[in-house]
C-alpha cells in the first residue's frame, strides 16, 4: 500500500478527535520521556543537554499543535461550547508560555505532560450526547 493510499485510509477510519488524540499522546509520550530528568535538573548544562536529545522537537511539535487548536477554536463555526473554547485558548496561552519557559532552561515540562495528559484522557472518553 502506498504512503498516501495508508494515508486516505487512516483519514477514512479515525474520526478528528480520534486524529487529535493519537496526535497529542505521540507527543505526550515524546515530551514525558524527558519531563523528569529535564524538571529535576540540576544546572542548565544538563537541560540543554535534555533539550537536545529529542525535547526541543516534542516541544515545537506540541507548540504547534496547541497553535493548530488554539487557531480552530477561535473560528466562528467552532461547535465546542463557549466555556469549554474559552476554557482551551486559556490552554493554549498557557502553553506558549511555558514552553518559551521551558526552551530558556527553566523546569515546566511535567505541567505539560500533565495537561496533555487530561485532554488525551478526554479525547479518549465518549462524548456526551445532547438530547433534542
Amino acid at each position: 500500500m502506498s504512503i498516501s493510499a495508508y494515508k486516505r485510509t487512516l483519514r477514512e477510519m479515525e474520526s478528528p478527535r480520534q486524529i487529535e488524540r493519537r496526535i497529542m499522546a505521540g507527543i505526550t509520550g515524546r515530551m514525558a520521556e524527558h519531563a523528569e530528568a529535564f524538571d529535576t535538573a540540576e544546572n542548565s548544562f544538563e537541560r540543554v543537554t535534555i533539550l537536545g536529545a529529542g525535547l526541543r522537537e516534542a516541544l515545537t511539535d506540541n507548540q504547534a499543535l496547541w497553535a493548530a487548536l488554539k487557531h480552530d477554536l477561535s473560528l466562528p463555526g467552532n461547535a465546542l461550547p463557549p466555556d469549554l473554547r474559552a476554557g482551551l485558548l486559556s490552554l493554549a496561552i498557557w502553553v506558549e508560555k511555558t514552553t518559551r519557559t521551558v526552551l530558556g532552561g527553566k523546569p515546566g515540562v511535567r505541567a505539560m505532560v500533565a495537561i496533555n495528559g487530561n485532554i488525551v484522557t478526554a479525547l479518549n472518553e465518549t462524548p456526551l450526547r445532547r438530547s433534542a
